[in-house]
């Protein structure tokens, strides 16, 4: 009998990881790369907040939080948590968040990509703004999407 498959996770390297802690602790003091924010959401073990710098992205007028790295450590907290919060300076937003079916993904997606394709897309499997629907439906399972609702 196999095991199921290993979930798409792409580790940080060691560049990135500092690059990414200087881009949140920028976000924490209020200044935003290219629309940047710092997420903190609750540790689903320890219960101590952790902290990532993320890209919110509008698609339709809602927000979303898109893992380009795959199911990662904040998206696993996510899902235990169900909410958290985005901060760059002294503005803090606490939302709920909702995890997307897979189906719902592609058009979120597309324009993630067509927003942040210059800096995720090497995370994407080759997929640009610009592939076919079939090709985004394909990596969708490998990103979740969550949808976020602000609740103060």
């Amino acid at each position: 009998m196999s095991s199921p498959p290993t979930p798409y996770y792409r580790r940080n390297s060691w560049w990135t990881a500092r690059l990414n802690g200087l881009v949140g602790r920028l976000a924490r003091h209020g200044i935003r790369l290219a629309g940047s924010a710092e997420l903190t959401v609750r540790g689903r073990v320890s219960g101590r907040p952790q902290r990532i710098p993320v890209n919110p992205h509008t698609h339709r007028g809602e927000q979303y939080l898109v893992s380009a790295r795959g199911h990662s450590q904040w998206v696993r907290n996510m899902r235990a948590a169900g909410g958290g919060e985005l901060r760059v300076g002294r503005k803090v937003r606490r939302f709920t968040a909702q995890e997307l079916p897979d189906a719902e993904k592609p058009p979120v997606l597309r324009t993630y990509l067509e927003r942040w394709g210059w800096q995720a897309g090497r995370y994407f499997q080759g997929v640009t703004a610009k592939s076919s629907g079939e090709e985004i439906a394909a990596i969708a399972p490998d990103h979740p999407v969550f949808r976020i609702t602000v609740v103060d």
